[in-house]
């Protein structure tokens, strides 16, 4: 596991790609789907019973383009409990994902998406979850 803190019962595929692994937490019961990518250069933090699918791209670095040397910039992502980041999807550097929510097939989530909304298209659109 590389440093990589992975609860019971989670399911990672093997096409899965993991960039320093021991900046990922994973809790209990997730799922990461095939070709997913988790670039942690900073923290990942998945929630427990949360899937990652297939294609989705977690993508905890950056640089600062303010600066003219371009310094890496590592902030975490954190991805709530029971959430879904759906197929292509990509979540940028400092996001977080709340609890129970769903970023749609190939939404691109450059800032937070609370809890239990959906969010959709690029730039991503928050919507209200209809259960």
């Amino acid at each position: 596991m590389f440093g990589a803190q992975i609860g019971q019962g989670v399911h990672v595929y093997p096409s899965v790609r993991i960039t320093m692994p021991w900046n990922l937490c994973i809790g209990d019961q997730a799922a990461v789907g095939d070709h997913a990518i988790l670039y942690a250069l900073g923290e990942i933090q998945i929630g427990a019973r949360t899937t990652v699918s297939q294609y989705a791209h977690l993508c905890a670095g950056s640089h600062d383009i303010r600066d003219l040397a371009r310094p890496l910039m590592t902030p975490p992502i954190c991805i709530g409990e029971d959430a879904w980041i759906c197929a292509d999807a990509f979540v940028g550097p400092g996001v977080h994902i709340g609890k129970g929510a769903i970023l749609g097939a190939r939404a691109v989530a450059m800032k937070d998406l609370p809890e239990g909304k959906v969010g959709v298209g690029n730039p991503m659109v928050v919507q209200v979850r209809h259960d």
